[in-house]
């Protein structure tokens, strides 16, 4: 029996590290450690193979139209598919070589959640 689990945890790509991260507090770091922090305390187990569809909120600046015309559209800007998972994976697990299949897929949302097909 498959069924989808709803993350309340706006998705966030992991960023391009670097050594002075561990003392500098650049912003897109400080957004990807809070993102592994809540995505956390939501799931603990990664289910394989791996099905993981991300709901990406709509910027607020946007009219309700071109909000209505994206809704659940597919999202075809970055962040990049990759970068998503990649952070996915880096909070869940510290070794993701079991993981021998992955689908992900992107979507516009009114907010930003992940959805996991266990």
């Amino acid at each position: 029996m498959t069924e989808n689990r709803f993350i309340p945890v706006i998705p966030c790509p992991a960023p391009r590290m670097v050594q002075s991260d561990k003392w500098r507090k650049r912003p897109c770091v400080l957004r990807y450690r809070a993102f592994k922090d809540d995505l956390r305390r939501y799931i603990t187990e990664v289910p394989v193979p791996l099905r993981i569809t991300f709901i990406l909120p709509m910027p607020e600046s946007w009219s309700e139209k071109k909000k209505a015309n994206h809704f659940h559209k597919p999202h075809q800007q970055k962040p990049d598919i990759d970068n998503l998972v990649k952070a996915f994976m880096d909070a869940l697990l510290d070794d993701d070589s079991h993981v021998w299949s992955v689908k992900a897929e992107k979507y516009w949302g009114k907010e930003g959640s992940i959805c996991v097909k266990v």
